[in-house]
């Protein structure tokens, strides 16, 4: 019996800090889509003026969207969490980062730019190229933050260290539903905006160039790029630890009645054996 009260404080004990962290991932989560909703609508705005300008201009060339026909070296940008705790969303995103390295094969060298503490552990244990690594950024995401880690993307990828960007994270469609992503960065794939969303005005006249002014949007692009998934990873990463935090604590729930109704029962076995010897004990006097 005293085992067993002993087990039940334990379960209780544990049920309480996931039940804390379950209330901690759902206030984190929060702010987390506030920070991502209110910066995309700048960056949407910068991929159509790209567009704009590459259907305006017939000649246009950069060196953005010129395809290597020969890709030797990529550059995987993969984005997992700080902390575990959290279901399957590092193993996840790992995963689907690790099938496309064997993918690639055939020789090609895949380098790694890793962000969060589980990724870069992760990529430097089996001795990848890791080519940068940025940890404990999540939750403090800033625009400047992801400026510096989009220049390690982009002026390496002007001087033709790798020929081509891919980016993994994890993209936030519901508390419930987490869906680790790829997504190819550089070269850029630039739509051509669609017949009916083409206003009746002027073609702009861009200064010095269209191709110059297209190459000075591309690294806040990519900025805007590596900040809102970084931001949905951490989001994804909070509902993902919300979630399996509140599948701990029912689980603790249903051991602590489990536990509850074994004690209630030696307890009981206990009385009535104590009665038995009692009444024993009279009819022997």
């Amino acid at each position: 019996m005293k085992d067993i009260k002993r087990r039940i404080k334990s379960v209780e004990s544990t049920k309480q800090i996931t039940n804390a962290m379950q209330l901690v991932a759902s206030s984190k989560l929060r702010k987390a889509k506030e920070k991502a909703d209110n910066a995309r609508p700048f960056f949407n705005a910068l991929y159509d003026t790209m567009c704009e300008i590459q259907a305006e201009n017939k000649d246009f060339f950069s060196m953005y969207t010129a395809k290597n026909k020969s890709v030797k070296t990529t550059l995987l940008i993969v984005i997992a969490g700080d902390r575990g705790l959290a279901g399957g969303f590092n193993g996840n995103i790992l995963r689907l980062a690790e099938s496309r390295i064997a993918e690639i094969g055939g020789g090609k060298a895949v380098k790694i730019l890793a962000v969060g503490k589980k990724s870069a552990e992760y990529f430097t244990k089996r001795g990848y190229d890791i080519h940068d690594s940025y940890t404990g950024i999540g939750e403090r995401m800033k625009i400047n933050t992801a400026s510096a880690i989009s220049e390690r993307v982009v002026y390496p990828y002007i001087n033709g260290e790798f020929d081509r960007v891919e980016l993994f994270y994890t993209e936030y469609v519901s508390p419930l539903t987490q869906t680790p992503v790829r997504r190819d960065i550089l070269p850029l794939e630039i739509s051509p905006p669609a017949d009916g969303q083409k206003a009746l005005r002027e073609i702009p006249v861009y200064e010095p160039s269209a191709a110059d002014v297209f190459n000075s949007i591309v690294p806040k692009y990519i900025t805007g790029i590596v900040f809102g998934s970084v931001v949905d990873s951490f989001a994804s990463e909070q509902a993902a630890r919300r979630m399996a935090m509140e599948n701990a604590t029912d689980n603790a729930d249903e051991m602590i009645s489990g536990l509850s109704l074994v004690y209630n029962r030696a307890r009981q076995a206990a009385i009535t054996q104590e009665i038995t010897e009692i009444i024993s004990g009279t009819v022997a006097g």
